[in-house]
């Protein structure tokens, strides 16, 4: 169960649809003043190096914010518009991680959602990892930020460790705000029905909270009927939700013996902010320009609720 390292995979299309929704629900959020809890249940290691051993043994990077960084802010790009807002948001927060201007640092969500967080309002950052190695390296890459109580780290499974969580504590006006991420790594098939058991709860425990599930769109039935399910969860809570897949396609120069690798995935928001939709809608088409690559490419959209 310890074999997937996020690090083979960092910076990827998968990591640029994960964290672009991830920020346009977040900058929505923190536009209210009262602190939220923001927990991410499977966090990796937090930071990665795109130059280093596990990406250049992948490079996925390369079809991923790589990509899309030098389609939009390479010196003499040609950009096909204007980047969408959520892109553009996107773009300058992986740019604050390389102040060089080379692309050596990715971050993850961890420090995505660090990055965002409010001092002055008392935001809070739970981050679980079982993995022995990962939870090692963000320890060591969360203490370089000092953030006091304001980040903790635990050794713990994220589906357990969350559910103590919920409701969250009450801020300082007396409301209660919370957003979860939820992304294990789908290594064995058991976590598509633990990823289900654990928004079924949180739901009842906290339904005002905003639950944020990614997850692989691959040729297996788990990964087909997990949507579907968080749909159905979701509408019997009576809670709104949003849906968006992104497909990059087949890469054309594999030859038909080639493993393909991950070419799609889906983001499921429970509680999205309304204005999330809107953010997509614009992102999505620019998302597909840049990193589609062939055969079986797309995007889609759906809300409800």
């Amino acid at each position: 169960m310890f074999s997937y390292r996020h690090a083979f995979h960092a910076g990827n299309h998968a990591d640029v649809l994960k964290h672009i929704t991830l920020m346009a629900t977040l900058r929505h959020l923190m536009q209210k003043d009262p602190s939220i809890t923001l927990v991410d249940t499977h966090a990796g290691a937090g930071l990665y190096r795109l130059d280093g051993d596990y990406t250049e043994t992948g490079g996925e990077a390369k079809d991923g914010v790589i990509k899309l960084m030098a389609a939009f802010r390479a010196e003499g790009a040609k950009p096909i518009a204007d980047p969408a807002p959520a892109i553009d948001d996107y773009l300058d927060l992986i740019a604050g991680f390389n102040p060089s201007g080379a692309l050596r640092i990715y971050p993850g969500s961890p420090f995505v959602m660090q990055a965002l967080m409010r001092h002055a309002s008392r935001d809070r950052l739970k981050l679980f990892e079982l993995h022995p190695t990962d939870g090692k390296s963000l320890d060591g890459n969360i203490a370089q930020l000092e953030a006091g109580r304001t980040v903790t780290v635990t050794r713990q499974d994220g589906f357990a460790g969350l559910m103590p969580l919920l409701p969250p504590p009450p801020s300082a006006t007396g409301s209660k705000r919370a957003l979860v991420l939820i992304d294990p790594s789908y290594e064995i098939k058991s976590d598509y029905a633990k990823v289900s058991a654990c928004i079924q709860d949180a739901v009842k425990r906290f339904p005002t909270g905003t639950f944020m599930v990614w997850y692989p769109v691959i040729p297996r039935p788990e990964a087909h009927d997990l949507p579907r399910r968080l749909k159905t969860l979701s509408n019997q809570a009576q809670r709104p939700w949003l849906h968006a897949t992104l497909s990059v396609g087949q890469d054309p120069t594999h030859g038909p013996d080639d493993r393909p690798g991950l070419t799609a995935s889906g983001m499921f928001v429970i509680n999205p902010p309304h204005t999330l939709k809107a953010s997509l809608q614009q992102a999505l088409p620019q998302l597909l320009t840049v990193l589609g690559r062939g055969r079986g490419k797309g995007q889609t959209l759906d809300v409800g609720g």
